[in-house]
């Protein structure tokens, strides 16, 4: 094994020369597989010649961007990420169907820029968490920078008017959920997450608090707002907002928050009710919640679950969401705790030989060849379907560190039995990565039970693989107090600042 600080140069080498793509000669982002140059033999001679596209793994994909940005932030280059969400926003999408939705991911044809909303996409699936990710990443970004003039700026907030026009708007549900397809995040081939999966909800909720901050800083610059067309629609809409990311906070607790407790009520509950105060709203029968829960939950965990659809809970557990659910406080400082109670009750299937699982357990048998369409790449414990992704554990680092750091009577894992563990949890799995990811050559995913295999079809030198080793050496070992880089805007502020500078009250959209 190399030493560490020879293995995190080669990472930075990779990161910074080898994955930045430049347009107009200028930094605006990174691949998502660094290319490897190929050999053939040409007149009996080994020679290079040139590199793989390899799909579509050489274009800029927004969610694969969130780590390498979050990095280039805290290593003093804001640079980049100002040019790369200016690059998103230039992207997205004016077209009357798609309007305010932003490409999955883009690339550079000679002197533009090109697109893809999902029409070439493989199996046409389209991302929504891109969209959700923009303004949640301009945020962080004003918030590290201190860059409010870029905010400001009118093509900023017309592109967050453009997002709120695409969400804003009726529909047949009244449930303050977001109801996407399948494929529609980072589990993006048929693994039945069709509805509204967790991932989704939670960076929902995230994008609404950033863009209600964002248009906020910017409305309370105007003076005579009242008077402005545009600035009536901003004052409206950030009520709108904050109070739907209230409603949908509940909703969340209410519904995909369980922990043993709520188990034992759920297999209680009556069925076929019907009526306004009813305790069964999903008419969710008892043989829908699996056995292996007991288990999984032990006897101090809880979970956010990954869907909840009429009568068909989803009740697998998705690492990202979870990660997020705390990292964006929708879950309280308690159930923050259950939560890592429960990834350190279950370590061996999360964390394994390789962190951090994306989703257990997996699709098996009849579910897998139903429900993900035979797909190959997502057979038991393969990609998506319960594999493991090295890019995933700074998120889990992020939640634990911010959860330390918290401040006020309920002052986080310093004071309790979860502390030293979970430090341990971290820095046995920061050492996994340290020493597997350069052996096994920055691999976007493995396989198998244990994570011990590299993914059958993961492709090499993974740029979120390479970020995510950066962003949990510098969370670890340089300062973890940029934890706080994540700490998006407090719902109980925004309201209460909504009420108090009267926005929404005598405007209308």
């Amino acid at each position: 094994m190399l030493p560490e600080a020879e293995i995190l140069r080669i990472a930075r080498d990779l990161l910074y020369n080898r994955a930045m793509v430049y347009y107009q000669d200028k930094p605006i982002g990174t691949l998502a597989a660094i290319p490897q140059k190929t050999h053939a033999y040409v007149e009996g001679q080994l020679k290079v010649v040139g590199s793989n596209p390899d799909l579509n793994y050489h274009e800029v994909f927004i969610r694969d961007n969130v780590p390498t940005m979050v990095f280039f932030l805290l290593d003093g280059r804001a640079d980049i990420m100002r040019r790369f969400l200016d690059t998103c926003l230039s992207l997205q999408s004016t077209h009357p169907q798609t309007a305010g939705t932003f490409p999955s991911s883009f690339t550079v044809e000679g002197d533009r820029l090109l697109g893809d909303y999902g029409q070439r996409a493989i199996g046409r699936v389209t991302s929504v968490d891109a969209t959700l990710w923009w303004p949640i990443l301009a945020y962080v970004y004003v918030q590290r920078s201190q860059d409010e003039d870029w905010a400001r700026q009118p093509q900023v907030q017309n592109g967050l008017q453009r997002f709120l026009d695409l969400i804003l708007h009726p529909g047949f549900r009244d449930a303050p959920t977001l109801h996407v397809p399948d494929g529609a995040f980072m589990i993006d081939r048929p693994m039945d997450v069709w509805g509204c999966p967790l991932e989704i909800q939670v960076l929902l909720y995230g994008a609404l608090l950033s863009t209600a901050a964002l248009i906020r800083l910017d409305l309370k610059t105007k003076e005579g707002w009242r008077a402005d067309p545009f600035a009536q629609k901003q004052a409206w809409q950030i009520e709108q907002v904050v109070n739907w990311a209230r409603r949908l906070r509940r909703y969340l607790l209410k519904h995909y928050w369980v922990n043993t407790h709520t188990v034992q009520v759920l297999r209680r509950r009556p069925t076929e009710q019907y009526g306004d105060a009813i305790s069964n709203e999903y008419n969710i029968q008892t043989e829908t919640i699996p056995h292996w829960l007991q288990h999984w939950l032990g006897s101090r965990g809880g979970y956010l679950i990954g869907n909840v659809r009429t009568g068909r809970p989803d009740f697998r557990f998705f690492s990202l969401g979870n990660c997020l659910g705390a990292i964006f406080d929708v879950l309280s400082r308690a159930q923050q705790r259950a939560l890592f109670s429960l990834i350190l009750h279950n370590r061996g299937e999360l964390i394994a030989e390789m962190p951090l699982r994306i989703c257990h357990p997996p699709l098996d048998d009849a579910d897998w060849r139903n429900k993900t369409g035979y797909d190959p790449k997502n057979r038991a414990w393969c990609y998506h379907n319960a594999g493991h992704w090295p890019c995933l554990l700074w998120f889990l680092i992020l939640a634990v560190l911010r959860h330390q750091q918290g401040s006020g009577p309920d002052f986080g894992l310093r004071s309790g039995w979860l502390y030293l563990p979970m430090q341990d949890l971290l820095q046995e799995s920061y050492q996994k990565l340290l020493k597997r990811l350069p052996e096994q050559k920055w691999a976007e995913y493995f396989d198998g039970p244990t994570g011990v295999w590299m993914g059958q079809q993961a492709r090499l030198y993974q740029t979120w693989t390479v970020a995510g080793l950066l962003l949990a050496h510098h969370l670890l070992k340089v300062n973890p107090e940029d934890a706080n880089v994540f700490n998006l805007p407090k719902l109980g502020s925004l309201y209460r600042g909504c009420q108090e500078e009267g926005f929404g009250q005598s405007s209308k959209a």
